[in-house]
């Protein structure tokens, strides 16, 4: 079978959790970073930032992180590398709610949906793109 065909084949039940993975995450950090502007605002989003102990002009690398890391994932493209690349951004949400609890339901939001997140990138990057990725097609 030449790599064409193993391309069109159906897929593998691993390249199928990966591709449920990916889109579930791409899904989550593309809406986090809409929230942004259009919820919270950026410059709310700028004022979050820097109450929570952060520079506030790092709202906005954290929200074209978000973006662009959302819309890569839902495609597939670079997949381990983005998974990777949003730990981070993950690492510094964990630092907010940390003091907030376990529980992502209390006041200020726990910590439990954030290591959820951080679980789910470090499979994703473990895993790779899964089924019908743009970086597949790339290779072929």
């Amino acid at each position: 079978m030449n790599r064409l065909d193993s391309t069109l084949s159906v897929p593998r039940s691993t390249e199928l959790a990966a591709l449920i993975l990916r889109l579930g995450l791409g899904a989550v950090f593309l809406a986090h970073a809409l929230a942004k502007p259009l919820v919270f605002t950026l410059s709310g989003t700028v004022q979050f930032f820097a109450a929570s102990g952060f520079p506030g002009w790092t709202a906005y690398p954290v929200f074209l992180a978000e973006l662009l890391g959302g819309v890569a994932l839902l495609a597939g493209l670079r997949t381990r590398v983005v998974a990777l690349a949003l730990l981070p951004v993950m690492a510094g949400a964990l630092l907010v709610h940390l003091p907030n609890g376990w529980m992502f339901s209390g006041q200020g939001g726990g910590w439990e949906y954030v290591a959820f997140l951080m679980m789910a990138l470090g499979a994703q990057a473990l895993l790779g793109d899964g089924a019908f990725a743009v970086g597949r097609l790339q290779r072929s």
